[in-house]
């Protein structure tokens, strides 16, 4: 259902930590609403946000919850749409615009070891996507590695140490950056840690068994930029690592693929967006066809930027892409995700 709207009612908002907002939606005719599975999102367009920038949020629900979609919104202080509309303009009652639910990424059900890691509000997926593994997939080890700067970022906490108290396989730690003069609570079980430090690799090789794990993280670009590389330098396949970036840019990963990369120099290379009417020539210090589009003033929708959900899905009237990374989303035969892919010849898209 990509590109579906549904037009969703504000049902409450709630202040839940200094620049957090608990926003709950709901059906405007009250039915059903679609089913989401974990590690869902949903698009909105926001008051003062553009349609064509629409701006992505992770559900908290439990998968399969039909009857509300819960989101926690992080106030940007630069945003003059998106977080700002939620925690300035919106109010209970007014109604919305979202694209259908999708999923940015989700657990592997095969999986026999889950390690999560969220920074910040990266935790808001992972809220989903743990509650699912403690139901669907009760006997097996997950991980959860928590990022905080302070203690009045943590979200969910008492909600996260009670699932620790109650489930022995799941193990959860709490890292806070900026606490070295913060006397830490007493960990209330032998399954919740907390930290002072941040979320890094070589905390993860302090505590993790020499196991296979599936690691899903999920969190801002600095943590990012530093937390994927270095998994891959611990030598973890690129299979097992499923991530989501924050921000504009996505994370650039070593290429793999056996494909060539495409040159940094001049490029003979032209792109026809057909329905803009506009032809240009490519260019490869823009990055993905999705900035490159941008860098021109061409509206293309968005949403992870990271291949993951699918939302920038375009069809492709002539001419070969080539992705600069496997993308967790399966385009439709005929259609690319300009956030992930490069033109490989002449192209016209549908945009």
């Amino acid at each position: 259902m990509i590109g579906q709207t549904l037009n969703l009612r504000v049902a409450s908002l709630q202040d839940i930590a200094p620049g957090l907002r608990h926003l709950r939606l709901v059906a405007v005719d009250g039915a059903p609403l679609p089913p989401t599975g974990a590690g869902a999102h949903v698009q909105l367009s926001l008051p003062g946000a553009t349609r064509v920038h629409r701006n992505a949020y992770s559900l908290v629900n439990a998968p399969g919850s039909r009857s509300a979609y819960d989101l926690i919104v992080r106030r940007v202080p630069t945003s003059r749409g998106g977080s700002a509309a939620v925690h300035e303009r919106l109010q209970v009652g007014d109604v919305v615009e979202a694209l259908w639910p999708g999923n940015l990424f989700a657990p592997v059900r095969k999986a026999r070891r889950h390690l999560m890691v969220a920074g910040g509000i990266g935790i808001t997926p992972m809220l989903s996507m743990l509650n699912w593994c403690l139901t669907e997939q009760p006997g097996r080890e997950v991980w959860l590695f928590y990022g905080v700067r302070n203690q009045d970022e943590l979200v969910m906490q008492q909600p996260l140490g009670d699932l620790a108290k109650q489930h022995p396989n799941l193990h959860l730690h709490v890292c806070i950056s900026h606490a070295a003069s913060i006397a830490l609570e007493p960990q209330p079980s032998d399954s919740f840690h907390v930290h002072a430090c941040r979320v890094g690799v070589e905390l993860l090789r302090q505590w993790l068994p020499l196991k296979p794990y599936h690691f899903y993280i999920c969190g801002p670009t600095p943590m990012m930029e530093t937390l994927v590389p270095a998994l891959d330098d611990w030598g973890v396949p690129d299979d097992r690592i499923h991530f989501e970036a924050f921000g504009p840019a996505s994370i650039k990963r070593p290429q793999k693929l056996g494909g060539s990369q495409a040159s940094t120099g001049e490029s003979n290379i032209l792109v026809t967006f057909a329905k803009s009417g506009k032809t240009q020539t490519w260019s490869p210090s823009m990055g993905s066809l999705l900035e490159f589009a941008e860098a021109h003033v061409i509206a293309m929708n968005s949403g992870c930027r990271a291949g993951g959900c699918g939302s920038c899905q375009t069809q492709v009237n002539k001419g070969e892409v080539t992705y600069q990374q496997a993308p967790d989303f399966d385009a439709e035969p005929g259609s690319c995700l300009p956030c992930v892919c490069t033109p490989k010849t002449s192209l016209t898209l549908a945009a």
